[in-house]
């Protein structure tokens, strides 16, 4: 569990897990903590469509050095797709394409949906950040231009009805990176015949982060600046997932000045780990390789007075 940055202004560093409302960009949620928080530098981890809710990480400062894991973590999402129609978009911003007849489809569902599990092909849809030339393939639907694609790979570990109102149904998603949830609803709809769209989808899950740790821009907005930061996470948090190593000082203040120093205790396994000092400071992320398990740093804080106390 991360502790809380208690530092404040232009050079603090953290991790702010955003409940992002409908009808808002995710760089507009962006400027709006940035603002709140004192302008400090920031990004977030990975757009979220203007109509869809829930789980944005913004990383501060320095956070945004380890970002990168959260690109390529799995996404957890709740989607309600509406049967029955098609849109030129796959959700409810467009116009019907396709009607078509839901009579007997709703005992189908179950067995339909066991064709989406695991490793399939999607086509990204035309209305997608997906870029082409440099602009996004949005631009171009908005013109009536239909750009050639390529279906892609991507992954869905986990596809359950979490509820029934036909012919609306509830579905959680949790899938790998690059998965479009509205291209799912359409072709679920085209599988069953009678044609489908999303018309509402709420990210709850990144990777290990969870949108019952996330705050919206309303709770943030009627909070004075200090308690604000209290929602700020320590940096740390990114990395949780991987293991945690503690260095005595002398190793620790060699890591940041980018040099290899041997393991204070064993290491199970090569592969990334997160490094802390003695009294608890994060320190960034490193590589235990070889036989010996040497430490090798990889990406560093470069701020002292922005390292977080550690993760337990």
């Amino acid at each position: 569990m991360s502790q809380n940055n208690s530092a404040q202004g232009g050079g603090a560093s953290g991790v702010l897990l955003l409940d992002k409302s409908s009808g808002m960009s995710s760089n507009t949620a962006l400027q709006c903590v940035r603002r709140l928080l004192g302008r400090v530098k920031g990004g977030h981890t990975g757009t979220l469509d203007p109509l869809a809710t829930g789980l944005l990480p913004i990383c501060l400062g320095e956070a945004t050095k380890f970002s990168g894991g959260l690109l390529e973590a799995d996404k957890t999402y709740d989607a309600v797709v509406h049967l029955g129609t098609a849109t030129t978009t796959g959700d409810a911003e467009g116009e019907p394409v396709f009607q078509g007849n839901v009579e007997g489809v709703e005992e189908r569902v179950d067995e339909v949906l066991h064709q989406f599990r695991g490793e399939i092909e999607q086509m990204p849809p035309m209305f997608s950040a997906l870029k082409h030339h440099g602009r996004p393939l949005y631009e171009y639907a908005r013109r009536g231009e239909d750009i050639e694609r390529r279906a892609r790979k991507v992954t869905i570990y986990e596809l359950t009805v979490l509820k029934r109102d036909f012919p609306d149904i509830t579905l959680r998603v949790r899938c790998s990176k690059g998965t479009y949830v509205r291209s799912l609803a359409h072709d679920l709809g085209v599988r069953l015949g009678c044609g489908g769209h999303l018309t509402a989808l709420r990210r709850t899950g990144v990777g290990s982060l969870r949108i019952t740790d996330a705050a919206s821009l309303e709770a943030l907005e009627a909070m004075e600046q200090s308690a604000r930061w209290s929602c700020v996470r320590g940096t740390d948090l990114l990395l949780s997932h991987l293991p945690a190593i503690v260095l005595p000082s002398m190793d620790a203040k060699a890591v940041l000045q980018g040099k290899v120093v041997g393991t204070p205790g064993a290491v199970q396994d090569s592969g990334h780990v997160r490094l802390y000092d003695e009294d608890g400071s994060f320190l960034g992320l490193g590589m235990a390789q070889g036989e010996d398990r040497k430490i090798i740093p990889k990406r560093m804080c470069s701020d002292v007075r922005t390292r977080q106390p550690a993760l337990a």
